[in-house]
C-alpha cells in the first residue's frame, strides 16, 4: 500500500434534535398542560488511534464524515433519542489540527487514545421548559443547535525508539535489514526508499525496540530539496538517531565528512530540538577495507567531525557490528525508559 502521512478531511457532527409541543390529553385530567418533551443530542465525532494502522490512506478516498442527529422530543415529557457518536479510526502518532485556523487540536500517540473533533448539537427544548405563571399553555420549542463543522489536517509521525538518518545510499535499508524483521527495497541507486520502514529489533526475552528508516536526506532537504523534507517530521518522536555515514561513497567527488556535516545543518535548520536529541556516528562499509584501514579511516572522520560520542564501525551488508550496535541501544534505550518510569 502505498504510504500517505498526511490528509484532510471534513468532520459534521449531529445537530441536536428538535424540541416537541404537546399537551396532556388524559380522561379526567380537565387541566393536563404542555407535556412536550426536548430533542436528542446530536452525535460527536471522535477521532481514535488503533493498531495495525500505518497510513492515513484511507482518508484520500472518504473524506468526509458525518455522526447522526438527535430525534426530535414527543409528548408525555419524552426525550428524543440522542444521535450516535462517530469514531474514526487513524494511525498511532497522528497529530491533528484545525486546517482553517491552524490550531492543534491533539495528537495521538498511544493506541486506543481518543480525540473529540466535533460536538454534537443540543437538543432543543420541549414546550414543557417554557410553562410559567404566566403562559400555561406554551406553544414555543427549540429547533436543536447545530452540531459543529471542521476541517481538519492529519499529519502522521512515525513512533519509534531509534531513527536512521543519512545521504541516500549510506546503508540504511540495509541495516535495518539486518537487524530487523523489515524488508525495506534495496539498490545500488539513490532515493531507493521511498516511504518509512519500520522494524522490531530483538535483543532477548522483553527486550526490544523499533527502528525507522526515512528515505536519505540531501543538502537542501529543510527547504525542500529531495524526498527527506517530507519525512524529517518522522524523527521527532524518536530517543536516538543513528548517524550513517558512508565510509567510501561511489561517488569519486564525495567526502564522506563533507556529507555529514551537511545533514547535521538540515537538522539544525529543519528543527534545533531535533538536532539536539542523541547521535550517534555509524560508519559504515567495512568490509570494503582491511581492519586497521577501516579503523584508522573511521577514527579520522569522526576527529575531523570533533565528534565525542557513541562510533561504531559496522558492514551492514555482511552484518559485522551490527548485533554490537543493538545491543548498545537496547542498553541505553532502557536507561531512558528507567529514568522516564522513576520520573514519575
Amino acid at each position: 500500500m502505498k504510504f500517505v502521512d498526511e490528509a484532510k478531511l471534513k468532520v459534521q457532527a449531529g445537530n441536536g434534535g428538535r424540541g416537541s409541543i404537546s399537551f396532556r390529553r388524559e380522561k379526567f385530567v380537565p387541566f393536563g398542560g404542555p407535556d412536550g418533551g426536548d430533542g436528542g443530542l446530536g452525535g460527536s465525532v471522535w477521532l481514535r488511534a488503533g493498531e495495525g494502522i500505518n497510513t492515513l490512506a484511507d482518508f484520500r478516498i472518504q473524506r468526509t464524515y458525518k455522526a447522526r442527529s438527535g430525534e426530535g422530543g414527543s409528548g408525555n415529557g419524552c426525550t428524543g433519542r440522542g444521535g450516535e457518536d462517530l469514531y474514526i479510526a487513524v494511525p498511532v502518532g497522528t497529530v491533528v489540527a484545525d486546517a482553517d485556523t491552524g490550531e492543534q487540536l491533539g495528537d495521538l500517540t498511544a493506541a486506543g487514545a481518543e480525540l473529540k473533533v466535533a460536538q454534537g448539537g443540543k437538543g432543543g427544548w420541549g414546550n414543557t421548559r417554557f410553562k410559567s405563571s404566566t403562559n400555561r399553555a406554551p406553544r414555543q420549542f427549540g429547533t436543536g443547535l447545530p452540531g459543529e463543522r471542521r476541517t481538519l489536517t492529519l499529519e502522521m509521525k512515525v513512533i519509534a525508539d531509534v531513527g536512521l538518518l543519512g545521504m541516500p545510499n549510506a546503508g540504511k535499508s540495509t541495516l535495518i535489514r539486518a537487524i530487523s524483521s523489515a524488508r525495506p527495497k534495496v539498490a545500488d541507486y539513490p532515493f531507493t526508499t521511498l516511504y518509512p520502514n519500520l522494524g522490531v529489533v530483538y535483543c532477548g526475552q522483553h527486550r526490544s525496540f523499533v527502528m525507522a528508516d526515512i528515505p536519505g536526506l540531501i543538502e537542501g532537504a529543510a527547504d525542500g530539496a529531495g524526498l527527506g523534507i517530507r519525512f524529517l517530521k518522522h524523527l521527532q518522536r524518536t530517543g536516538v538517531l543513528l548517524h550513517l555515514v558512508d565510509m567510501l561513497p561511489p561517488d569519486p567527488g564525495a567526502d564522506p565528512v563533507r556529507d555529514a556535516r551537511s545533514i547535521v545543518n538540515e537538522l539544525k535548520r529543519f528543527d534545533k530540538n531535533l538536532a539536539k536529541k542523541p547521535r550517534w556516528l555509524v560508519i559504515n562499509k567495512r568490509d570494503l577495507l582491511q581492519d586497521e584501514e577501516a579503523e584508522a579511516l573511521a577514527a579520522d572522520i569522526a576527529r575531523r567531525l570533533r565528534y565525542r560520542g557513541p562510533r561504531f564501525l559496522i558492514s551492514a551488508a555482511t552484518g559485522r557490528g551490527t548485533r554490537e550496535l543493538a545491543e548498545a541501544l537496547m542498553q541505553f534505550l532502557e536507561q531512558r525508559r528507567a529514568a522516564a518510569t522513576t520520573a514519575r
